[in-house]
């Protein structure tokens, strides 16, 4: 196995481990199965990122990506709320690679949006500084939905999506390291790392639309990371970013390895 496709291999893993993690914590009865070929991570809530469906095989051929796709579908439409399939695409073989769009349409599915695997071993980091901001960690009930808040407004999502993700979360308040950025009282961007196989996984950057690329999403992360690391001594660290946030991650000392494609139901 190639360095990079090991990463991607990783970092499908860390997806399916972490998401375990929260859609469970969001419901102790959400759908959580691994399949042949397919891992589920389903809470069937309004925040659409809790709703996953994922490939996991490697080398995955033409025939076989078609049957798994068409499983997955059948999957998502049988759920009361939606939410995306993540296809990493280092994971399918090249004849694969080249009948994905094709594949994905005869399953009903539509491409939603990119996103890109990263990893790295870059820990520990500076304590970070910025400027215009202080960091709080995520204690409380407010600061739990002021951190679904920031996602919502960053993702285009109705503040209830956030809220039902995230409110009266113990996970997040205890287990994770999240940390909102603020400008006086005001919060304004935020990251969160937390501890999985060996390795800290960041979740869930955002920052608040009407703040961005003042370099508050990359300062918080990085104050995600330090206390993520600071408190377990891992070293390395995994992340999966948009498109927005793909230039970020690499001044950190991320490395992209694998292509994501997201899809969800065709209207």
């Amino acid at each position: 196995m190639t360095e990079n496709l090991a990463e991607s291999v990783e970092s499908a893993r860390q997806l399916t481990v972490v998401w375990r993690s929260m859609v469970l914590d969001r419901d102790p009865h959400a759908d959580v199965r691994d399949l042949p070929g397919i891992a589920v991570r389903w809470a069937d809530c309004r925040f659409a990122f809790w709703n996953c469906v994922t490939l996991t095989d490697v080398g995955v051929g033409a025939e076989a990506l078609g049957q798994r796709l068409g499983q997955a579908a059948d999957i998502m439409r049988a759920k009361k709320h939606p939410g995306f399939l993540w296809l990493f695409e280092d994971l399918l073989d090249g004849e694969a690679r080249s009948a994905v769009d094709t594949a994905a349409e005869q399953a009903g599915l539509q491409y939603a949006f990119p996103g890109t695997g990263m990893a790295g071993d870059l820990l520990p980091i500076p304590e970070p500084a910025h400027s215009e901001l202080t960091f709080t960690r995520v204690r409380t009930e407010e600061q739990v939905r002021a951190y679904a808040d920031i996602n919502s407004r960053a993702y285009g999502f109705p503040l209830e999506d956030g809220h039902d993700g995230l409110a009266g979360s113990a996970l997040w308040k205890n287990d994770v390291y999240a940390y909102l950025g603020m400008r006086g009282d005001v919060p304004v961007a935020c990251a969160a790392t937390v501890e999985a196989e060996g390795r800290l996984f960041v979740v869930l950057v955002a920052t608040d639309p009407q703040w961005q690329r003042r370099g508050y999403g990359e300062a918080v992360t990085r104050k995600a990371l330090y206390e993520g690391a600071r408190a377990t001594g891992l070293t390395r660290a995994v992340l999966h970013a948009t498109a927005a946030g793909a230039p970020v991650y690499p001044r950190i000392g991320f490395q992209p390895n694998s292509p994501i494609r997201f899809y969800s139901l065709k209207d």
